[in-house]
């Protein structure tokens, strides 16, 4: 069986945009009984020069359904920059994310491989096709902002491990 453009986008999207879910729920729930304000990790960062939790989560959703887009529009820019928002605020944009993610069909998805398209940054136009936007570009930049954003709740003493960031697994079904 062949593996399509909808398999590498879409399902792997949905899987960690739960996971991701998951563990900024677990972490607000913890955070709350400890009696720390949610809207701290907002702003927090891993060390001074890396962006803060509220760009890694808008650097997730950019980086899953502003692919997508991208995939139909031929062309990706960067992230928009995000209003101020709150901790939930943030958890709402990830359940929207995967409620976008959800409305896509895979026979157009799919149509959309080998697809020329141009990711603009500034007068920088760099060309790829579709699949090569994904896999070199696009999944490493949302599994790398995933991780910092796991990494920051985890820094700050959330009790995470591993499962909460996998997510629920595609096992074969018998």
């Amino acid at each position: 069986m062949a593996i399509s453009l909808y398999d590498i986008t879409v399902t792997t999207y949905l899987q960690e945009l739960e996971a991701v879910s998951g563990f900024m729920e677990k972490a607000r729930q913890y955070f709350e009984s400890e009696g720390t304000d949610s809207q701290l990790l907002v702003d927090a960062r891993l060390c001074e020069d890396m962006m803060p939790m509220s760009f890694q989560i808008n650097s997730v959703t950019h980086h899953s359904v502003g692919a997508m887009d991208a995939l139909a529009s031929g062309v990706f820019t960067p992230p928009p920059s995000l209003p101020d928002t709150d901790y939930s605020g943030l958890q709402e944009m990830v359940a929207g994310a995967r409620t976008l993610l959800q409305s896509l069909e895979r026979n157009v998805v799919d149509s959309y491989l080998g697809k020329d398209m141009i990711f603009e940054i500034g007068d920088r136009k760099i060309p790829f096709v579709a699949e090569d936007f994904i896999l070199s570009f696009s999944v490493p930049n949302f599994f790398f902002h995933a991780t910092t954003a796991y990494d920051l709740l985890r820094s700050r003493g959330a009790p995470l491990g591993k499962r909460d960031f996998l997510g629920p697994l595609r096992m074969k079904q018998s």
